[in-house]
């Protein structure tokens, strides 16, 4: 493979980020057609985290963090770096002193198909990771991959400048060329669960405001009035 690091990247309008905030994975990822999830495998390592941003993407070798170092100098403040790898890995690529070199850089988050460490001081040092794994085990500095090339991070395509957001939920990738479109979709969604939920605060049932009577009517489910009457 070509081994590069591309220094500047087409990032999303900042009104454009701002307009996300308000949104959360799991209304983005349905408003867009159920696509754009990574891998659930991929776990927040800290609670009531929220974060949204473009991507920088780090394509390493398994056990090899070179090219994160060589990433950090890329990134600029908003950013969420998402790091991948080539070959299986769960070795602990992030550690604390990488953390502190990101918030330095005004990087907001970390998304990584492989492990971290110093799992204790980064959750003090309130820096969100979304990561698949937790293992002290080490990395060396010697393997030369790629900083902002396409990557594919917990079975998700990812590209420099996608906008990635990440919460409790999971983490969701929106593609640059979709970001309008699905805004618009989401907005629309939130407004749509809005209303739903003043329905249920009047005490209307889902089976009746969802129309669902008519599928379990499809589906031949019987109601009984006890236990009793179905086993007769």
């Amino acid at each position: 493979m070509e081994k590069f690091v591309i220094k500047n990247i087409k990032r999303p309008e900042k009104n454009i980020v701002e307009e996300y905030k308000r949104l959360d994975v799991s209304t983005v990822y349905e408003a867009q057609g159920k696509k754009g999830l990574i891998n659930h495998e991929i776990q927040p390592v800290q609670n009531n985290s929220f974060i949204c941003g473009p991507a920088v993407t780090a394509v390493c070798y398994a056990g090899d963090n070179l090219m994160i170092h060589a990433a950090i100098e890329v990134c600029q403040p908003g950013d969420i770096l998402v790091v991948t790898t080539i070959g299986e890995s769960t070795s602990g690529m992030i550690g604390e002193l990488i953390v502190m070199a990101l918030q330095k850089r005004g990087v907001k988050g970390l998304i990584i198909d492989s492990g971290i460490r110093d799992v204790a001081r980064i959750r003090e040092l309130g820096f969100p990771v979304w990561s698949k794994a937790i293992s002290s085990e080490g990395t060396t500095k010697n393997r030369g991959g790629a900083v902002n090339a396409a990557a594919i991070c917990g079975g998700c395509l990812i590209e420099p400048g996608d906008l990635i957001l990440a919460d409790d939920d999971g983490v969701v990738n929106v593609k640059k060329k979709d970001l309008e479109t699905t805004l618009e979709l989401s907005k629309k969604r939130m407004q749509k669960e809005e209303m739903t939920k003043e329905k249920i605060n009047n005490g209307e049932l889902s089976l009746d405001f969802y129309g669902l009577r008519e599928m379990l009517e499809k589906e031949n489910v019987v109601y009984y009035d006890s236990y009793q009457e179905q086993v007769k």
